[in-house]
C-alpha cells in the first residue's frame, strides 16, 4: 500500500506534526484537532510505504491511522529525549568547577 502523504507542522508546539493524505488535504481533520494544533504550516509531502521506515513514528501506525482516521498525529519526544541528545560540551558546561 503506497499513500501519498502532506505533513503539517504546528506553529503552537515544537516538534508536533499532522500527516495526512495529499489527495484529502485536512478534509477529515476534526475541528478539536485542528483548533488545538494552530494554523497548520505544511512542511512537506512523501511517499508512505511499508517498508519505509520513519525517524520518530512507526510506519504501521501512520498507514493505518491515515487509513483509518484520515490523519496521524505525531506528538511532540518526552523533555528528557531533548538532553539526551545535547552535545556532552553543553552537558559539562553544568557542572561545578
Amino acid at each position: 500500500m503506497k499513500k501519498i502523504c502532506s505533513i503539517y507542522k504546528s506553529p503552537r508546539k515544537e516538534g508536533m506534526y499532522l500527516y495526512v493524505l495529499k489527495a484529502e488535504a485536512l478534509g477529515r481533520v476534526p475541528e478539536g484537532l485542528l483548533t488545538a494544533f494552530g494554523a497548520p504550516r505544511h512542511a512537506f509531502d512523501m511517499i508512505l510505504t511499508p517498508e519505509k521506515k520513519l525517524a520518530r513514528e512507526d510506519i504501521g501506525k501512520v498507514l493505518q491511522n491515515l487509513e483509518t482516521q484520515g490523519y496521524h498525529l505525531q506528538m511532540p519526544p518526552p523533555e528528557d529525549e531533548y538532553i539526551e541528545h545535547l552535545p556532552e560540551e553543553l552537558l559539562r558546561m553544568n557542572d561545578p568547577v
